[in-house]
């Protein structure tokens, strides 16, 4: 039987002074922002720079990013799988300087309607209590299991939300 119970807390980010923020679409020229935030934000499981150039390149995705005064403060990616009736939020990351303003529920939204599809998956890991409260409080339930998924061996939790 797998266990969605997450018992690990994680830091809030600091409050940002900006609010002001614009999701616009991402693109090949955002790469060195994203590389940089990537880092950031997964220091220990951040993508190779080729998956994220597909990221920002491959035809059919989704790819969102949050900015403030010209400068990528947040990113999200998702695959919609329309045939399907499901599409998977791939990647979603806030710089912790402007964490707790409301840019990743912001995105999340943003790529949960650009998708189009009846159903939006994700994966999170088991430790990342913050993101899992945000996902939880946005209407996802947790689903089940993939265990030993990140580098470190770290579970992760498959999120799913129904839309409409």
């Amino acid at each position: 039987m797998t266990s969605c119970n997450s018992e690990a807390t994680s830091n809030h980010g600091v409050e940002s002074a900006f609010t002001d923020f614009q999701i616009l679409p991402a693109g090949l020229g955002d790469l060195t922002g994203l590389v940089a935030l990537e880092r950031t934000c997964f220091s220990k499981d951040a993508w190779p720079l080729l998956d994220l150039m597909a990221a920002l390149t491959l035809p059919g995705m989704i790819r969102l990013k949050a900015v403030i005064a010209g400068r990528m403060v947040g990113f999200v990616g998702g695959d919609p799988h329309p045939d399907e009736g499901f599409g998977w939020i791939t990647t979603i990351g806030v710089d912790p300087e402007h964490r707790g303003v409301g840019i990743g529920a912001a995105l999340l939204a943003a790529c949960e309607a650009a998708m189009q599809v009846p159903q939006v998956r994700l994966c999170v890991r088991r430790d990342n209590q913050v993101a899992i409260s945000l996902y939880e409080q946005k209407g996802y339930q947790c689903t089940g299991v993939w265990q030993h998924y990140y580098n470190d061996g770290e579970d992760a939790l498959v999120y799913e939300k129904k839309i409409g």
